[in-house]
């Protein structure tokens, strides 16, 4: 049969392509040196581009881009030196707030686990703001949107939990990656706060299901990192899917209480790929000389072992709602390239699957990790709940 190819675009997403500001300038706070902004580019974690929308293609497919107490000692010092470092120009969220919160599943009744979800990116920025506002009610309505087409694959036995946060715009991806480390602040500030809120507030010992996509994987990543060598906090981790993200063999020797996944029920790991095709040597994600950690989620397999399109359950192409707009069984295979570590996806081809930003070499499927795998990413969740419960 032939491959369908994406011609569309929902009118929700469209109407957020076009309303994003790419601008590569940013107004700093009061005291404060604007960084530089950098010719490389934007970020990969955008989930959609108007450059989607106008490829020529013939499918009504739409795309999807889409501790308490031994924590809480360290808080207001790592807040202050954050909100000190990252120009904002809102206040930081109270999530005490139920409005601070897109996501707030408090009954427990028949929920095995929490899942607590960090957003992809929806904010463009612009040269007054570089980290999102949350008195932004059009971006708001998007962030719900864009956690929308990932929370299936989380939510079938989970109470779901996920912060509005000052993400930082496209734009910061402009700069060179030191002068984005200040504004990240702002917004990794946000999501250690609600995150460490949750837990008092909320978790009440539950199994925890840490995940997110893009700039909400860097967020995951951080929060391994600085709070889950905490024994406590880390036995209560499911896993922590953090997909479209790097992870290096240098991050695991600096943060020796990370663990990858070696198969599909091991628990207290962290999930994370980056899909390729075949011949892609560089990316934003990757770098040329880079080697990054990886797992296939056809077979599980953290080698190059392939995984025939036979294994794949179901890639799903979401909307803003959630809903299922088209769901292809057997769409393709998957096998890690163990230079690299990215996740190479061999049955599909550029053409039908574009990059969709034109700082991606077409080949790049940053756009498609979730929707290629949707179905076998959705099992292998509860496969570790349940794992998590029978160890």
């Amino acid at each position: 049969m032939k491959r369908a190819k994406f011609h569309s675009l929902t009118s929700l997403l469209l109407s957020l392509l076009l309303s994003l500001s790419l601008s590569a300038g940013c107004a700093p706070a009061a005291g404060d040196t604007a960084p530089a902004p950098e010719a490389a580019g934007i970020s990969p974690a955008v989930e959609t581009t108007a450059e989607v929308a106008s490829a020529e293609t013939d499918s009504d497919t739409a795309i999807a881009s889409e501790e308490a107490s031994s924590l809480s000692s360290e808080e207001a010092l790592s807040e202050e030196a954050s909100e000190e470092a990252a120009p904002s120009r809102d206040a930081a969220p109270d999530y005490s707030d139920s409005e601070s919160w897109a996501y707030l599943e408090t009954d427990a009744a028949g929920r095995q686990a929490d899942v607590f979800f960090i957003c992809p990116s929806v904010y463009g920025g612009s040269d007054e703001a570089c980290n999102m506002s949350l008195s932004d009610t059009e971006t708001r309505e998007s962030f719900v949107g864009a956690i929308n087409m990932e929370k299936g694959i989380y939510d079938a036995d989970s109470r779901f939990f996920a912060p509005y946060y000052r993400q930082i715009g496209l734009n910061v991806y402009e700069m060179p990656e030191t002068d984005r480390e200040p504004y990240l602040q702002t917004a990794y500030s946000d999501v250690r706060s609600a995150f460490l809120y949750y837990m008092e507030n909320y978790n009440d010992g539950r199994p925890i299901v840490l995940a997110g996509f893009s700039q909400g994987a860097d967020m995951c990543l951080r929060l391994m990192k600085e709070l889950f060598d905490d024994e406590a906090l880390s036995d209560q981790l499911v896993a922590c899917y953090a997909i479209g993200w790097r992870v290096t063999p240098e991050d695991l020797q600096e943060y020796p209480h990370l663990k990858m996944a070696s198969g599909e029920k091991d628990t207290g790991v962290i999930v994370s790929f980056n899909s390729e095709a075949e011949g892609i040597t560089d990316s934003l994600l990757i770098p040329e000389g880079t080697t990054t950690c990886a797992i296939n989620p056809l077979n599980w397999k953290t080698d190059g072992t392939p995984a025939d399109k036979s294994l794949n359950l179901g890639a799903c192409f979401t909307d803003y709602s959630g809903s299922v707009t088209s769901e292809v069984p057997m769409l393709t295979g998957a096998y890690i390239d163990e230079a690299r570590g990215s996740l190479i996806v061999p049955d599909v081809s550029a053409e039908d699957y574009p990059a969709g930003l034109s700082i991606f070499t077409d080949g790049v499927y940053h756009l498609y990790d979730y929707q290629f795998f949707y179905r076998n990413l959705q099992q292998n969740v509860q496969d570790r709940i349940d794992a998590y419960f029978e160890a």
